[in-house]
C-alpha cells in the first residue's frame, strides 16, 4: 500500500467495510477526519491481577499463557464465537471475541502475553469480553548476541507486562455497532500508513506556544505511552484548534471588509432626522453608541456584518429602523420615485413579525405627526416673524412630511390571504416598500427585490446558515445586522462570532422599573403556588395583565422547536431524573380549564395562545390583550420574543425547569415594560440541589442577563451553545470548551491577529493558507454560528 497523507480516502487505508462504518457513524471520508477523532478519555488498565479471585465487573490486567482456543457457531444468533482459555499457572480465564476468527493466527497454545478488559461471568465461567491484549515475541532468543534463560524471560516478560499495564488506553466516542476497539484499530492502520505530514503552525509559532509538531502531536494524543505524552498534545492540539479557529474567523472578517457594496450614507435632514427629532425619549448610551457604528458602517463601500446583541427590553429594535430608515433614504435611483434601498428584518415567528410590523408602522405614524407638529409650530413662528417661507422644502415634499408614507412597510408571511400576499410582493419587487418584515416567507424563490441594501436577522440564532445565506443572495451584498436578545459571553462570541462587528447594548431606557422574579417550589410550598395565582387575580383587579407560560400546548404536545433541558444530556443539556423528564407537563389546555373553573377568576378575561393557532387566531387574541380586552393570556413561548403590551405587568411560568436560562430570562422580558414595575413567579417541581433547580435560582437572583449567560455556559456544555443542529452537521469543536478555555482563546486570537497583521495573505504560511482554504470549503465557521 503506497504511503497516506491527511487527505487520502479512508477506504484505502482501513478497507471499505470499516471506512462505510466511519462515514455512516461520523461523517468521516479521509485520514484526516479519523485522526482528528480524538479520544474521550483515557483508561489505565492498573495493576497485574493473579487470575484467582478475580471480581466481576472490574477492570483488570492479567500475565498469562494461552492453553487452548476453540471455535463454535452462536446458538442464538448468526456468527462465530472464539473461545480462549488462559492461565497464569495458578489460575484460569476464558477471552471471547465474536466474529474475530483470525484471531486465532495470534493466539495459539503456549504464547505469553499481558490480557485486559471487563470480567463478566456467563455460565459460571468468569471471562474477559474482546479484551486488549499484547503477545510477547519468542522468534528471537537472544539479547545483545546473548541466549536468554528461562529466569531472564520471566523477567522480560513481567517488564513488558507492567510496561502495558501502564500504559494508557484511548477510549474513542463510539457507537454500538462501532465500538472503541474498533476506531482505534482503524486509527492504528490510519497513523501506520501515514506518510511525513506537513505541519501548517509555523515553526516560530510552535516555539513561542511549546506546541510539539503535528506528526508527533497525533501520534502521541492516539498511542501514547504514558500519561504526560497525551496530556502535552492534547494540549498542543488545543492551542492549534484555538488559533486555526481564530485564525479564519479574523481572515473572514477582513475578507468581509475587502468586499464591494452599496454605501448608504445619512442624508443630512432627512427621514432619520425627521424620525429622530419626533422620538418622545432619549435614546440610551449604548444605543447611541450601537447606532453611531452601524451608521458609519452603512456608509462605506463594503457590506457591514455586525452582530447587535442586548438585554431584553434594551431598545435594539429602534437601533435596527434607524439604519432601516438610513438605507430607505439613501439616493439609489428606483421606479420609487426618489430612490431608496430596501431593508428586510427577517424574524422567527408570524407572531414577532407581525408584531415588529406593527411596532414599526406606529413608531412612524407617531414621528411623522410629532414631525408635522414641530414643523406647524415652525411655521407659525416663521409667520409670526413676517418671513418668507422656504420654496425649496414645502409642505408636501419636505422629508418629514410623512415617514409612513415614504416608507411604505408591509409584511410577508406563509399563511397571508392570496390578495394580500400579491400586494405585497409587487410593492417588494417594485422598490416601494422600503421596509419589509417576514418570515421565513421572504425566503421563498418568489420573493424578489428591487434593491435590498440591509438586512435585520432578529433572534438569529433561530434561523440555519442556509436560510440567511438564501435571504442575503437576494441583494448585491447588501449590509447585515445580526441582532440577539440573548447576552452571549465573550468566549462564545469570539467562538461563533469572531467574524463579526459586534455592539452591545447593557442598559434599559429610562422608565424601566424592573422585573422581580421569585422561584416558587410548588412541592415544597404548596401555599406559594396558590397565592400566586391569588397575586394574578390582584393585579387584574389593579388594572393591569397577566401572562401565564406552559412549556405544553396539551397532552404532553410542546411547542415546535421548544427546547427542554430536562430531556436526555445527549445533547449537551444538563437532564433531569426519569421521574422529572417523566413527569406530564403543564399546557396551555390544562391550563385554561383549570383558571377558568376557579371561583376567583370568575370575572377574569382568560385567552390562550400557542403557535399552532391559524395566523388570524394568533393576531386576533394579540390585538385582544393588547387593547386590554383580556385580562389573562395563557400561552407557549410563542410570546417569548418581540411581544410588546405594556401593561402586562406579571408573569407565572409553570414548570418552569423545563426551560432553559435564556428562555426564562426572554420570558421575564415580557413584563415591566410599561410604567408599572414587573413580576415574574417561576413555578417549579425540581427538587434542591438539581441542575433544573440551579437554573431556576440563577435566573431568580438576578436580572443582568450577561451574568445569565456565563451561568447559563458553566451549567451546560457548549456543544448546546456552538453545535451545528440547524445545518444537520455535528458539533465542530473537539478540544475546545469555551466555559473552560476562555484564556486560551483570547491568547489565540491575539497571536492570529498578529500573524494576520505581519502577513495579511499567509504567503509565508502557506500550510496556514491551505487550512483556511479547506475551511471556506467545508463551511466549518458558517456551523459555529448558532448560538
Amino acid at each position: 500500500m503506497s504511503p497516506a497523507t491527511l487527505d487520502s480516502r479512508l477506504d484505502g487505508v482501513v478497507g471499505g467495510r470499516t471506512a462505510s462504518a466511519l462515514e455512516k457513524a461520523f461523517e468521516m471520508r479521509t485520514v484526516r477526519d479519523l485522526l482528528w477523532h480524538l479520544p474521550r478519555r483515557y483508561s489505565n488498565r492498573g495493576e497485574l491481577t493473579p487470575l484467582l479471585g478475580l471480581p466481576i465487573g472490574e477492570h483488570v490486567t492479567v500475565l498469562a499463557q494461552v492453553l487452548d482456543v476453540r471455535e463454535r457457531r452462536m446458538q442464538r444468533r448468526n456468527g462465530k464465537l472464539l473461545e480462549v482459555r488462559i492461565t497464569d499457572g495458578i489460575g484460569t480465564l476464558q477471552l471471547t471475541f465474536f466474529n474475530q476468527a483470525w484471531r486465532a493466527n495470534d493466539l495459539r497454545a503456549g504464547a505469553r502475553g499481558i490480557f485486559a478488559g471487563k470480567v463478566s461471568e456467563y455460565r459460571g465461567q468468569l471471562q474477559l469480553q474482546h479484551p486488549d491484549y499484547e503477545l510477547f515475541d519468542r522468534n528471537d532468543e537472544t539479547v545483545g548476541g546473548e541466549t536468554i534463560g528461562e529466569l531472564q524471560k520471566e523477567e522480560l516478560d513481567q517488564a513488558a507486562a507492567r510496561a502495558f499495564a501502564e500504559r494508557p488506553v484511548p477510549i474513542y466516542p463510539a457507537t454500538a455497532r462501532l465500538p472503541s476497539w474498533s476506531i482505534q484499530k482503524a486509527v492504528e492502520l490510519a497513523l501506520d500508513a501515514l506518510d511525513a505530514v506537513e505541519d501548517p503552525l509555523p515553526r516560530e509559532i510552535r516555539d513561542a506556544e511549546d506546541v510539539i509538531p503535528l506528526a508527533q502531536a497525533l501520534e502521541r494524543v492516539h498511542r501514547p505511552e504514558r500519561d504526560d505524552e497525551w496530556r502535552r498534545a492534547r494540549d498542543s492540539l488545543r492551542f492549534r484548534e484555538a488559533f486555526e479557529l481564530q485564525l479564519a474567523l479574523l481572515d473572514r472578517r477582513r475578507q468581509l471588509g475587502l468586499a464591494a457594496g452599496t454605501p448608504r450614507p445619512r442624508v443630512d435632514g432627512g427621514l432619520l432626522d425627521a424620525f429622530d427629532a419626533g422620538l418622545p425619549f432619549e435614546l440610551t448610551a449604548g444605543q447611541r453608541e450601537a447606532a453611531a457604528a452601524i451608521s458609519a458602517e452603512l456608509a462605506e463601500p463594503h457590506p457591514m456584518h455586525r452582530l447587535l446583541q442586548g438585554e431584553v427590553g434594551s431598545g435594539k429594535t429602534v437601533v435596527a429602523l434607524r439604519a432601516m430608515l438610513q438605507v430607505a433614504e439613501a439616493p439609489v435611483a428606483g421606479p420609487a420615485g426618489d430612490g431608496g434601498g430596501q431593508s428586510a428584518l427577517l424574524a422567527p415567528t408570524e407572531v414577532l413579525a407581525a408584531q415588529h410590523f406593527r411596532s414599526i408602522t406606529e413608531a412612524l405614524r407617531a414621528e411623522s405627526a410629532s414631525t408635522e407638529a414641530l414643523r406647524a409650530e415652525s411655521a407659525s413662528t416663521e409667520a409670526l416673524r413676517a418671513e418668507p417661507a422656504s420654496t425649496e422644502h414645502s409642505a408636501d415634499d419636505a422629508p418629514g412630511h410623512d415617514l409612513l408614507d415614504r416608507v411604505r412597510p408591509v409584511l410577508l408571511t406563509s399563511k397571508m390571504p392570496v390578495a394580500e400576499r400579491r400586494r405585497a410582493l409587487l410593492e417588494i419587487a417594485s422598490g416601494s416598500a422600503r421596509i419589509v418584515v417576514g418570515t421565513h416567507a421572504l425566503l421563498s424563490e418568489g420573493v424578489s427585490f428591487y434593491d435590498l441594501g440591509l438586512i435585520v436577522v432578529d433572534e438569529q440564532h433561530r434561523f440555519g446558515v442556509e436560510q440567511r445565506e438564501a435571504l442575503r443572495l437576494k441583494g448585491a451584498e447588501p449590509h447585515v445586522l445580526a441582532m440577539t436578545a440573548t447576552p452571549i459571553p465573550r468566549t462564545v462570541a469570539l467562538t461563533a462570532f469572531g467574524d463579526l462587528e459586534t455592539s452591545v447594548i447593557r442598559e434599559l431606557p429610562a422608565g424601566r422599573r424592573g422585573i422581580e422574579t421569585f422561584a416558587v417550589p410548588v412541592l415544597e410550598k404548596p401555599a406559594w403556588a396558590e397565592r400566586a395565582w391569588r397575586r394574578a387575580t390582584e393585579e387584574v383587579a389593579a388594572g393591569r395583565q397577566v401572562y401565564v407560560v406552559c412549556p405544553a400546548i396539551a397532552d404532553n404536545t410542546r411547542e415546535e422547536g421548544d427546547e427542554d433541558p430536562a430531556v436526555g444530556s445527549e445533547s449537551g443539556e444538563p437532564g433531569e431524573s426519569g421521574a422529572a423528564a417523566a413527569r406530564p407537563l403543564a399546557s396551555v389546555e390544562q391550563t385554561l380549564a383549570e383558571l377558568r373553573a376557579r371561583p376567583d377568576y370568575a370575572g377574569v378575561g382568560v385567552g390562550a395562545l400557542t403557535g399552532a393557532m391559524r395566523p388570524e387566531e394568533k393576531a386576533a387574541v394579540m390585538r385582544a390583550f393588547a387593547a386590554g380586552e383580556l385580562d389573562v393570556l395563557v400561552a407557549t413561548t410563542v410570546i417569548e420574543v418581540g411581544v410588546n403590551v405594556p401593561n402586562a405587568s406579571t408573569m407565572i411560568v409553570r414548570d418552569a425547569d423545563r426551560f432553559g436560562i435564556s428562555q426564562l430570562h426572554q420570558l421575564r422580558g415580557r413584563v415591566g415594560r410599561g410604567e408599572h414595575p414587573g413580576l415574574c413567579l417561576l413555578l417549579t417541581t425540581a427538587e434542591p440541589g438539581t441542575v433544573a433547580r440551579e437554573r431556576i435560582e440563577a435566573v431568580a437572583a438576578t436580572s443582568d442577563g450577561f451574568e445569565l449567560a456565563e451561568r447559563d455556559l458553566e451549567l451546560r456544555r457548549e456543544g448546546d451553545i456552538l453545535g451545528t443542529a440547524q445545518s444537520g452537521g455535528r458539533s465542530t469543536l473537539r478540544l475546545l470548551r469555551v466555559a473552560e478555555h476562555g484564556e486560551l482563546i483570547e491568547h489565540a486570537r491575539e497571536v492570529a491577529a498578529a500573524l494576520l497583521d505581519r502577513d495579511p495573505d499567509l504567503e509565508g504560511a502557506p500550510g496556514l493558507a491551505e487550512m483556511l482554504r479547506r475551511e471556506a470549503e467545508q463551511r466549518r465557521l458558517d456551523n459555529l454560528a448558532k448560538s
